[in-house]
């Protein structure tokens, strides 16, 4: 199988890419099969943007497959895809099933991979079903009670299920897991194009139906999901994890647990910190999600030919004066500034796109970087300070909003005025908003970064600036406060305790902690054999 790349024309097909392969090898366009690797758009000139596919070809005849490298000067090679495999050697008994802690993309990857492999998991989310959680989450944003343990954080599926469900990860993964994790989203209802999207994302009305999916199929493999059950207590003897209590009432004995408990689960820390895990504060970025005109950012990235193409998209970074980095994050086109909330008298805000991307706003969070020095000078100290200066912040953010997302034009922003009455561009959110001063949600050092990389934004994206860009706030769940300290082992100081994924520091989206979720699972099956049936 040889790889090439070729360039086609907006509107083309798969018969254009066919004929393009052809071209480019010299052979007949029956001479052979092809699948598409990656697509990216390429859009520098305004004047003439086309799509740049990276293809695997295979020819029927090999011995033309070699000719075509071999005179190619470079531009053919060898297909270079992995294709993930992993097979258990573990060896040592267990007495019981193994554990999964959450249900976002870490534990349920970690999970349907256990369960493929016949060991059975119990998997305990502290959050709803998908299908409730949804209609939870959607009666919040009502006006309805918040529920700490059903949220946008919290319920099956993680965070990611009330994003865009954007797979997008600088990972290097040479094993193949990545293209693993693609391939089973897409058996399981995502969109092929995810597989060879230069920018993949599901959207969130799709991704909820995905994680059911496998859920489903974990089920059928001898998995175990219990929802509404939050791990309250651990406990251990000699260093080794003995037993995990659900909801301050049930025991359940067990050696081997997966933490895969997300970025959010503060009490959770709380509890592990008290019980003897090693625990470290780490940096992280916080800011404000930014609202434009999805119009304004299509005209700028693709000049005229916007409406003919998919919803445009920025990544954008900054080096402020005082040299910490500012950056665009989890950028939603066409979509939706979202109440995150999880906690009682704290707001937060995050950003949501469905598949269509098609709604009139587009936003991202800009955010700045900050560090446990940071955290100090606010008088947090220790494992628990990064999560403590979040929780500072979003009291800020829910007095500035009377409880609601409190909201402001960019020009009010720079000048310190409260928004009174709103231009061109109207919030688009999900929950209630207050038009406010968000001056009071951060720290004096954040507001000026965020102002100086916006304006210099806008050399880059023409219209960044708009004094009408409403800024909501605010963005703290940018990644986990903590890393939980794992050995070569991947276990932590309680052996059997396996930290996974996001919250645990050891990653940053659903790929990465997909990924890290199979990792966590290849270390405890080359351990550990199958559990035996009760």
């Amino acid at each position: 199988m040889i790889r090439l790349q070729i360039k086609l024309k907006l509107k083309s097909n798969e018969n254009d890419i066919r004929n393009a392969i052809a071209k480019e090898i010299k052979v007949n366009a029956a001479a052979f099969s092809f699948q598409i690797v990656k697509r990216s758009l390429d859009a520098r000139d305004k004047a003439n943007i086309f799509w740049l596919y990276t293809v695997d070809a295979e020819l029927n005849n090999k011995a033309a497959e070699e000719k075509c490298i071999r005179f190619s000067k470079g531009k053919i090679t060898l297909s270079t895809r992995n294709i993930y495999s992993f097979k258990p050697t573990g060896t040592k008994k267990t007495k019981h099933r193994p554990i999964v802690v959450g249900c976002g993309p870490a534990g349920l990857f970690a999970a349907y991979m256990l369960a493929k492999n016949g060991y059975r998991p119990i998997v305990l989310e502290r959050g709803e079903d998908v299908d409730s959680r949804q209609k939870t989450v959607e009666s919040f944003w009502n006006g309805g009670e918040l529920n700490q343990n059903s949220n946008v954080q919290f319920g099956e599926g993680g965070a990611g299920t009330f994003s865009d469900g954007k797979l997008n990860t600088g990972v290097k993964d040479p094993s193949g897991r990545i293209g693993f994790v693609l391939d089973t989203f897409i058996k399981h209802g995502a969109d092929p194009e995810i597989g060879y999207s230069n920018k993949p994302h599901i959207g969130t009305d799709v991704l909820k139906n995905v994680v059911k999916s496998m859920r489903n199929e974990a089920i059928a493999y001898g998995a175990e999901f219990r929802f509404n059950s939050c791990v309250t207590d651990v406990e251990q003897k000699d260093s080794e994890l003995v037993s995990l209590t659900v909801n301050n009432t049930e025991k359940l004995d067990c050696e081997v647990c997966i933490l895969a408990v997300g970025h959010s689960s503060r009490d959770t820390f709380r509890m592990l910190y008290s019980k003897g895990v090693d625990m470290v504060a780490k940096s992280f970025a916080i800011g404000l999600r930014m609202e434009h005109l999805q119009e304004l950012i299509g005209k700028a990235q693709y000049g005229n030919e916007f409406k003919n193409l998919p919803a445009a998209d920025y990544k954008m970074t900054h080096r402020a004066k005082d040299n910490r980095g500012v950056y665009s994050f989890c950028m939603c086109p066409g979509g939706f500034v979202v109440n995150a909330s999880s906690e009682a008298g704290r707001t937060c805000v995050n950003g949501m796109s469905n598949a269509a991307r098609n709604e009139r706003n587009a936003n991202s969070a800009i955010v700045v970087q900050v560090d446990p020095e940071d955290f100090e000078r606010e008088g947090f100290t220790g494992a628990l300070a990064g999560m403590e200066f979040q929780q500072k912040w979003e009291e800020a953010a829910y007095r500035t909003g009377c409880g609601t997302i409190p909201v402001q034009r960019f020009e009010d922003f720079k000048n310190n005025v409260a928004t009174s009455e709103f231009g061109s561009v109207l919030p688009n959110c999900k929950g209630k908003f207050l038009k406010s001063d968000l001056t009071p949600c951060l720290p004096k050092y954040v507001k000026g970064d965020i102002i100086e990389a916006v304006l210099g934004f806008d050399a880059r994206l023409k219209g960044f600036a708009d004094g009408d860009a409403i800024l909501s706030g605010v963005e703290t769940r940018t990644s986990s406060p903590i890393r939980i300290p794992r050995d070569e082992n991947g276990e932590s100081v309680i052996r059997g305790v396996y930290p996974c994924g996001e919250g645990a520091g050891y990653a940053g989206g659903i790929t990465s902690a997909a990924v890290d979720g199979i990792k966590v699972f290849e270390m405890i099956t080359s351990k550990y054999e199958r559990p035996k049936n009760d």
